[in-house]
């Protein structure tokens, strides 16, 4: 039945099936698109984002200029009589305020995918974290410090230009804290763009070193910014993990079966890189820098890849790769899941989201986690009442084994059973392991006496015979007995001609 559900994976399956062109931006410029930027790649979705805003402006002014006309107005009625100027003002206001608070929120409901909590700017300055995270915190800093100023010394006069550029830029962002994140993000990709810039047109400085550059600037940066922009209590990033994490542990029944997944976890090596896979995905919550977290991901897809391919003994389609990740997301359960996108969309360099590897494997992992939120019955080809028993764990795939016991039964007789069951599964593997050890062992045999009875075969066929040693030719220059017999040598004659 695995085999027909992955022959009807893109009919059945229309959670897990992912066409290459769905990865990529949908204005078709052939960067990889993300959830987080509506479809589009990041290129793409700040155009769209500036295009929205300058409409907003536009239509502000256009607001504007209207309220002043009737402000204007109002005021001009208010010399007849004094009550017509109170209830045209008191109007004035209302319609006034009601403009504004529609406007403001345009932008944001166009390009976010939830309403956002308020901000509880007073209670994040009055919440200090304990000393043990800040000593930490100081610790990566400094490190990270250090290590950006001896790379910018590599760099020169460029690198003492990115230096001052950094500083300027964290001393902005201190007194931006007030900024919502959408807008701290903006700020953070505008600097990553024209860093790129002045690097490439003022210093002239090669792609590949400018690409360098920007890994450390945004190394350095992130570091120092990482505790002010991840997971902010303004937004409502840490009620979404939340939601996923109870998602996922809601989910703890789905087999790789039902997601088809061409993993085979008895094979030892493959249940070490499943567990590597998992281990990846976990670590990289704790990395601070959006590069490292990426990295992380890179390094559990790699780890997927492989254990399909030893699995299969073929490489891995694309096919193959997301229905793994599913499962080893829904494994791992990896902590501050959305956080960590969220973080990653907002201020990692833009281009390598966009294309590349980490790209690929960032908009996949994105995929995976929009398919776990959106897991139905029709996803896992299973029955709605199955779906609905599993998720409310009445029963589970795995116990329905022992639905073949009566009621009665105790629970230490199930579990008798199901130990001898799988002891008798055990021994059957192990005679098969025996037999085949021993079919290995006459194989051995037999192929050394047919070796032997070849070379004998040989030997018999064409017998070795060992001639005397033949005495040694007289070396040109030897003593010649018959020297006297030879004519004398040839004179040399002149010609006087």
């Amino acid at each position: 039945s695995c085999t027909r559900r992955k022959m009807n994976l893109k009919s059945e399956r229309r959670g897990i099936h992912v066409d290459q062109s769905e990865l990529l931006c949908k204005k078709g410029c052939g960067y990889y698109g993300n959830p987080a930027w509506q479809g589009f790649c990041s290129k793409c979705w700040r155009e769209e984002y500036h295009k929205a805003r300058q409409k907003q402006i536009q239509e502000d002014w256009e607001l504007a200029e209207r309220l002043q006309r009737e402000e204007e107005e109002a005021y001009a009625s208010s010399q007849s009589t004094q009550g017509a100027q109170s209830l045209t003002f008191s109007k004035f206001e209302e319609k006034k305020t009601n403009e504004k608070t529609r406007k403001v929120t345009t932008v944001k409901k166009f390009f976010t995918a939830s309403s956002r909590a308020g901000a509880k700017k007073e209670i994040q300055e009055a919440k200090a974290p304990s000393p043990a995270i800040h000593r930490q915190a100081s610790i990566e800093t400094d490190r990270a410090s250090k290590e950006f100023i001896e790379f910018v010394r590599t760099y020169q006069k460029p690198g003492q230009d990115i230096y001052k550029q950094c500083k300027l830029f964290l001393d902005t962002m201190s007194h931006k804290r007030g900024l919502s994140i959408e807008e701290q993000s903006e700020c953070a990709q505008d600097f990553y763009q024209n860093v790129a810039d002045r690097l490439q047109t003022r210093w002239k400085v090669s792609p590949e070193k400018v690409e360098k550059a920007m890994d450390e600037v945004e190394k350095y940066i992130m570091t120092r910014q990482y505790k002010y922009v991840f997971c902010p209590e303004t937004t409502d990033d840490e009620k979404k993990d939340l939601a996923v994490q109870k998602r996922i542990r809601a989910l703890h029944w789905v087999t790789p079966q039902m997601l088809c997944v061409p993993v085979s976890e008895e094979i030892p090596e493959v249940s070490d890189m499943v567990v590597k896979a998992i281990t990846d995905i976990i670590e990289m919550d704790s990395k601070r820098v959006p590069r490292d977290k990426l990295a992380c991901i890179t390094k559990c897809s790699k780890h997927i890849f492989n254990a399909i391919k030893i699995t299969k003994n073929e490489p891995a389609s694309a096919d193959d790769f997301l229905p793994t990740l599913i499962y080893i997301v829904l494994k791992g359960n990896p902590p501050r899941l959305q956080s960590n996108i969220q973080y990653i969309t907002r201020f990692c360099n833009p281009s390598r989201l966009m294309t590349g590897e980490d790209g690929y494997y960032f908009t996949n992992l994105c995929c995976a986690v929009a398919f776990i939120e959106k897991l139905d019955a029709q996803s896992l080809n299973l029955s709605q009442e199955d779906f609905d028993r599993f998720m409310t764990g009445q029963t589970s795939p795995k116990k329905q084994e022992s639905d073949s016991f009566s009621p009665d039964v105790c629970l230490g007789v199930k579990q008798m059973c199901k130990s001898l069951d799988l002891l008798s599964q055990l021994n059957e593997r192990q005679e098969r392991i025996v037999s085949e050890a021993k079919k290995l062992e006459k194989d051995l045999i037999d192929w050394t006496d047919g070796i032997t009875k070849e070379v004998e075969d040989i030997v018999e066929k064409y017998p070795l015979e060992i001639k005397p040693k033949s005495q040694a030719l007289a070396a040109i220059d030897s003593e010649n007995v018959e020297n006297d017999k030879l004519p004398p040598p040839l004179q040399p004659q002149v010609y006087a001609g």
